[in-house]
């Protein structure tokens, strides 16, 4: 991807080399695994697990670090992505009469505090919508590719990226809430389906912000999201952390269907053709 050159964002926070300033969970073992599997690429209220996960906690040392060169670089990367979604998402939301509310993108290492609780790296990438902001510790992305065997590139960071300002894309519509509120009362597998749904839209808005991108787009850059999607399907996971597929706790689509709507809002540009949810929030 080409990214050299953009404005800066007022939106990034650079956390990376500071104290947590206080405790944060600890998500090691199996209890980072399976959060891990469980949260990839959250994107509803997470608040809850957060929490959870907080009373497994430590006490961070309270020391701070410089950046270290490949860091700042890093920063120079995310800060471009970030700008671009901006751009993108401001333009997408004008051509339908609307305000969009842009998010922060906070970058941390080890552990970090949120709206939504505490939260450590082994949470992976996600999106708080207590304080619309997008929490990421970039370790996430070795472990995408040794243990979830992604074929890496910085794309797969960009596509990921996309992913959660599609979340707060719809937190800004009023999705999200739409989700939840749907969710109350219903089976754990007829709420599951409609986080996958919830999920898949974010890939899809992913895709869309890829298609308005284009200019940006280097050679192999798609087929780095589209590995970076096949590794996190439900049914891919599943397969790495527990030898089977269950297909009643998908959370957030296989692999095919997180690739398949990805690449149909890369296709289409058009956020009015993706809707996941089958007409179950008119």
């Amino acid at each position: 991807m080409k990214w050299q050159g953009r404005r800066q964002s007022g939106n990034l926070e650079d956390r990376r080399g500071s104290s947590t300033g206080g405790k944060v969970a600890v998500g090691g073992g199996i209890i980072g695994l399976i959060f891990l599997a469980i949260q990839l690429f959250s994107g509803g209220d997470i608040s809850e697990t957060l929490q959870q996960l907080e009373s497994q906690t430590q006490t961070s040392s309270g020391e701070s670090r410089e950046l270290t060169a490949e860091e700042i670089e890093s920063r120079k990367f995310i800060n471009a992505v970030l700008v671009d979604t901006e751009d993108i998402w401001n333009e997408i939301f004008s051509e339908n009469n609307m305000n969009y509310q842009e998010p922060g993108l906070v970058l941390f290492t080890d552990g970090v505090r949120t709206a939504c609780g505490g939260a450590s790296a082994a949470s992976g990438p996600f999106y708080c919508p207590a304080d619309q902001k997008v929490y990421m510790d970039l370790s996430f992305f070795d472990e995408l590719k040794t243990r979830f065997g992604a074929q890496g590139g910085d794309f797969a960071i960009a596509y990921v990226i996309a992913h959660e300002v599609g979340h707060h894309v719809q937190t800004v519509l009023g999705t999200s809430g739409k989700v939840r509120q749907l969710q109350q009362g219903r089976s754990q597998a007829a709420a599951n389906e409609l986080s996958v749904a919830l999920e898949l839209q974010a890939d899809f808005y992913a895709g869309v912000w890829a298609n308005r991108n284009k200019k940006y787009l280097e050679q192999g850059d798609i087929q780095e999201a589209m590995s970076a999607a096949s590794a996190v399907g439900d049914d891919a996971i599943q397969k790495r952390t527990q030898g089977r597929v269950v297909p009643d706790a998908f959370t957030h689509g296989t692999s095919k269907q997180r690739m398949d709507w990805f690449m149909r809002g890369y296709n289409t540009g058009d956020i009015r053709q993706g809707d996941t949810f089958q007409g179950r929030l008119n």
